[in-house]
């Protein structure tokens, strides 16, 4: 676990250049870095640079940038390869140096060039210089466990896993992309490819960019959509099959993950996700697993009892620390530092709180991410189903609402769960339900009008040309047909294992983790799991409304059924409290007119009114469809970030 960062360039970055842009990642590595720079052809130069967290072979054997025996291949590496010691029994014939996973990957792409990445399982952001061929490759792992952000300038390169060095780039201008701003409102994050710069890009999960001699080819080599569609096609019909199999996989995951020369612990939170990841663990340990939780003094949000006797049940040496609400709000001003471009899901901040308790006895923690979106965990996928069901109703309230109504149409009379369902026409955008005022008012943060014509192509959305994608209207919704899925609520899972899993839930918890050097480690995603939740019928994962039904099971085997079974709880900092009370000055200042005009990102005289009533009258909750607490965090969030780096 570490942070790598470099260049393929005609322009000279000095090897001092690259040494500031790689100790801005200190918090990522701070125990070993590395540098080197070599002559390619063409007048290009290369970069490398690694900042290190010890985690495998801490001698100094795993230094890098590391190279292979013959001199061909030099690389860069950020993550875990849990297979490696399988590769590397498999690949004997390698002179291996190190017990480093870093010299396998060196020796499988020896082998198979860049097909190894077809047989590397694990979380990694690579960077492969190929003396022999002259090819710089990028890649990054299937699900997007580990970032990998690159700047195009012309025909140079420049990569990083945070955006910090490639600011502290020489020449790097940091023009902000405005178009994006409206869909960053409404998600929260920056959704992959896009970044908050222009020319600025972040490599999708699961692809790989190959740069030579400044042509630039970028593919896919794991896509969740192609992958659903073959495994999907061979289902397991016995659910005992289907359950034994998911629970062998785990197995042989979380022992993968286990895999380490310095202390190692679990998140454990008490939900059924990393309870099952901690049950697994202490199966396996022939010594008490190290277990952290936080918890709150506010009890709707405190899960901190729970995990508590779940620990207990499982004889693991548990540590709990209780955060008051003002240990919470002293975090809100590092966020920019550590979350580099707008990121406004707030429950990074108890994430860099568990970070933080575990890293006092743990280098690496198990985690229990990506349940929710493999087997069908979330509230929101109830909701989709119900608005599956509702599909005629809702044409026909449609239908009905165009009626003539006073000076307007019936439908704008109508309740806002009605209009939710009855607006919710089309097929590209089934699953997202989000309310059309919400939208309205994102995008009218940077046009100053609350009218929006969305575009609805698939064309748009996924434009991999560069300069195209530059000039397009601001896409606000992923598009759902690539998918070819009836099922909305597995059209759900699906889109939000591209989108919110790798750009929202795995960035914040490798952001919070990295800023106490801690890894994080997730065994649900997993290849093998991953590959096989496909193959199990979603009706043992939605099993008559009983959500994560399967995995659940696996979980009862280790846990009484008492212990975890209750309504699923999250974490969410009191947004409203806060923004209306000591932020609100601040927040005030941010919106002002004079501000926006200097700033020329927002429409200064909306987004001041928006804040100024907003700070008024409050957040009117999320069944009006006027939940505006949570574009209010959003702006605020972003022009935290923009005085922290544009200032």
């Amino acid at each position: 676990m570490c942070g790598i960062c470099g260049y393929i360039s005609k322009k000279r970055i000095s090897e001092e250049d690259l040494r500031i842009m790689n100790d801005t990642m200190y918090h990522r590595g701070p125990n070993d870095s590395g540098l080197a720079i070599y002559e390619g052809m063409d007048g290009y130069s290369i970069g490398l640079a690694h900042r290190r967290l010890s985690i495998l072979d801490l001698s100094p054997l795993g230094h890098q940038p590391m190279h292979s025996a013959n001199g061909r291949i030099s690389i860069v590496f950020n993550g875990e390869i849990y297979n490696f010691l399988e590769l590397k029994e498999e690949l004997s014939g390698y002179p291996y140096k190190s017990s480093c996973d870093t010299e396998v990957i060196i020796a499988a792409y020896l082998r198979w060039g860049i097909q190894m990445v077809d047989h590397i399982h694990g979380m990694f952001a690579i960077a492969l210089y190929d003396r022999e061929t002259q090819d710089v490759y990028l890649i990054r792992d299937r699900i997007g466990k580990k970032p990998l952000y690159y700047w195009l300038d012309h025909d140079n390169l420049v990569f990083a896993s945070e955006l910090k060095p490639i600011m502290k780039c020489p020449g790097f201008k940091g023009e902000i992309r405005n178009q994006i701003i409206p869909r960053y409102l409404l998600q929260q994050y920056i959704m992959a490819p896009d970044t908050i710069f222009k020319d600025v890009y972040k490599l999708e999960a699961g692809s790989i960019l190959k740069f030579r001699n400044g042509n630039i080819k970028k593919w896919k080599y794991w896509d969740i959509k192609e992958v659903y569609a073959r495994e999907s096609a061979d289902q397991i019909t016995s659910y005992e099959e289907a359950k034994e199999g998911l629970k062998q996989r785990l197995r042989h995951s979380v022992a993968g993950r286990m895999i380490a020369d310095v202390p190692l612990g679990t998140f454990l939170s008490g939900g059924y996700d990393s309870s099952l990841v901690t049950a697994i663990a202490q199966e396996l340990s022939d010594k008490p697993v190290k277990t952290f939780c936080i918890g709150f003094d506010v009890p709707q949000y405190n899960e901190a009892a729970y995990a508590k006797e779940v620990a207990a049940h499982l004889g693991t040496e548990h540590t709990e620390l209780y955060i008051s609400e003002k240990e919470m709000f002293d975090l809100v001003s590092s966020i920019p530092q550590y979350y580099d471009e707008p990121f406004a899901d707030n429950s990074e901040i108890p994430s860099m709180l568990v970070s933080k308790l575990a890293k006092n006895d743990v280098t690496v923690a198990l985690s229990g991410d990506g349940g929710d979106e493999f087997f069908c965990g979330y509230n929101v996928y109830d909701n989709v189903r119900q608005a599956q069901m509702l599909e005629i109703p809702g044409a026909i309230a449609y239908g009905i609402g165009q009626l003539p109504w006073g000076n307007g149409k019936l439908l704008d009379k109508m309740p806002f769960r009605v209009k939710v369902v009855a607006g919710n026409r089309n097929p590209e955008t089934k699953t997202q339900l989000v309310s059309e005022g919400y939208v309205r008012a994102s995008h009218a943060f940077i046009s100053g009008e609350e009218t929006l014509d969305i575009p609805m192509t698939a064309r748009d959305y996924l434009a991999t040309d560069y300069n195209l994608r530059e000039n397009i209207a601001p896409i606000l919704y992923p598009m759902e047909s690539v998918y070819k899925v009836d099922d909305f609520q597995i059209r759900r899972m699906l889109l939000d294992m591209d989108t919110y899993l790798p750009e929202d839930i795995l960035t914040k918890m490798d952001r919070a983790s990295m800023k106490y050097s801690l890894e994080a480690r997730c065994p649900i995603m997993d290849t093998e799991v991953m590959e096989y939740s496909f193959r199990i019928p979603h009706k043992f994962k939605y099993h008559n409304g009983d959500k994560k039904h399967i995995l659940k099971d696996i979980a009862y085997d280790y846990i009484p059924r008492e212990l975890l079974d209750r309504p699923k709880t999250g974490f969410g900092v009191p947004m409203d409290q806060w923004l209306r009370g000591p932020l609100k000055e601040q927040l005030l200042d941010y919106s002002s007119t004079s501000f926006l005009k200097k700033q020329g990102v927002f429409d200064p005289d909306y987004v001041s009114r928006f804040i100024n009533n907003y700070v008024v009258n409050g957040d009117a909750g999320p069944a009006t469809g006027a939940n505006y607490s949570k574009i209010a965090w959003s702006f605020y969030i972003f022009q935290q970030w923009y005085n922290f780096y544009m200032l």
